[in-house]
């Protein structure tokens, strides 16, 4: 019966391994195809790991078509990201789409925590007294792990409007803010006035991003931070 669990566990063992090859696999062809079909740009290698990364997650070239929908980074962003990490300080997020797209890994490798405070009990009873978002409220409510940390928002602009408040109000000042909300009302809006402070900022142009977009750009940092500490 051991040896029947045995051969079990490593049958299972084998066909993960089989599946992280074939994942891996699609992966790099993927990147390939994006290398191939994105022709010339002007972005540095390290923001074009990052760039690529969104790509290959929204199967959307506008992230890297300047004065259309194109991230841009102020001039330490990745850097400024580095040194949250090494710092071990809080990744803080909007909402519980762009903490699912997080590799936990990852975060857990470096040493950092993510948090996310948009179902907290405290936050949705202060939104229901104030009538106000959750995701401002929310942001409010982390203003003490903001600090000297990453912000990751990739869905409210009320999120990314109360943070930039914060900043001007001297109550939380992160190392570098991924701001890339997406939407109809305010998205675009909200960006502009992050590209305004004196933060390290990752963000685009116009009106698409959205979870997907935010946690690849999160991710992507992570893994260039460990890859370099090799």
């Amino acid at each position: 019966m051991a040896e029947s669990n045995d051969t079990q566990k490593r049958a299972i063992r084998a066909k993960s391994r089989d599946m992280s090859e074939a994942s891996l696999g699609i992966e790099e062809r993927s990147m390939r195809i994006i290398e191939s079909e994105i022709g010339t740009h002007d972005y540095t290698a390290p923001q074009w790991s990052i760039v690529r990364r969104v790509i290959h997650a929204t199967a959307d070239f506008d992230f890297a078509k300047p004065y259309r929908n194109g991230i841009i980074f102020s001039a330490n962003a990745i850097e400024s990201a580095f040194e949250a990490l090494k710092k071990r300080r809080y990744i803080v997020v909007d909402v519980d789409m762009v903490l699912a797209g997080i590799n936990k890994k990852s975060a857990a490798n470096i040493g950092t925590s993510v948090i996310c405070n948009i179902s907290n009990k405290d936050v949705i009873n202060i939104s229901k007294n104030e009538n106000k978002t959750r995701s401002k409220v929310a942001m409010r409510y982390s203003s003490k792990e903001v600090d000297d940390g990453i912000v990751v928002i990739g869905n409210a602009p009320t999120a990314l409007y109360e943070l930039v408040n914060m900043i001007k109000e001297g109550v939380a000042r992160p190392l570098l803010v991924v701001g890339i909300p997406v939407g109809f009302v305010s998205a675009e809006e909200s960006k502009l006035e992050l590209s305004k402070t004196n933060i390290e900022f990752i963000t685009n142009i116009g009106r698409k991003g959205g979870s997907p977009a935010a946690s690849s750009i999160i991710n992507a940092l992570m893994l260039m931070y460990i890859n370099n500490l090799d």
